[in-house]
């Protein structure tokens, strides 16, 4: 039987532009990497071009190479997202400074497993502090989502307008808003509403 010929792809990132590659490069091409698809992003930027045409790319049997898995992840979540999506083209993983990781082994199936699990524990951990810090907010008194840009008393002068007659176009001009953001406030309801009328300024269609 003839030796299969595996295809081996080479991702190499730097968090910053300036950083050199070129350790990299070198590390993955000795690997015998035939590509090297060459990022300069950080690890936070969901926007990671290279490495998206890179798994686009994937046939069956070809394997994704790094020098560390640092390389090509964030966080424990991250890297199982990326590393299943590279299993789920029938590839594998491998990274030069973490044999461990490689999937075409049993040791590196079950690395894939306990990364599963730690990913629904990592993300069980920011839904607690993310609900737990709306909470801590709302106790002491902060407004949550996009503070709004008008006053309450311009809310309140906008509704009576509105009931005075103003049209949804005259009133959107003159606060700097869109026609159904004044429509939503206009029928929102203050138990605090102004008494007071404006005069109309009515200027045809509503």
């Amino acid at each position: 039987m003839g030796v299969t010929w595996v295809r081996k792809l080479g991702y190499a990132r730097v968090r910053t532009v300036g950083q050199t590659l070129d350790i990299q490069v070198k590390n993955l091409k000795e690997f015998g990497c035939v590509k090297i698809y060459r990022e300069e992003a950080s690890g936070a930027n969901a926007e990671r071009s290279q490495l998206k045409k890179l798994i686009t790319s994937l046939t069956e049997g070809d394997v994704v190479v790094v020098t560390r898995i640092d390389r090509l992840a964030r966080s424990t979540f991250d890297l199982f997202s990326i590393v299943k999506d590279i299993t789920n083209k029938k590839s594998q993983f491998h990274s030069i400074a973490e044999p461990w990781t490689d999937t075409s082994t049993s040791t590196g199936r079950l690395m894939l497993a306990v990364l599963g699990g730690l990913a629904d524990v990592e993300r069980d951990l920011i839904r607690t502090r993310t609900s737990e810090g709306r909470v801590r907010a709302i106790q002491l008194g902060k407004q949550m989502g996009r503070p709004s840009r008008l006053t309450t008393a311009q809310k309140r002068e906008i509704r009576v307008k509105r009931q005075n007659g103003t049209t949804l176009k005259s009133l959107a001009t003159t606060y700097g808003l869109s026609k159904s953001a004044v429509s939503r406030i206009a029928r929102s309801h203050d138990t605090r509403e102004m008494t007071t009328k404006f005069p109309s300024d009515t200027h045809g269609d509503t």
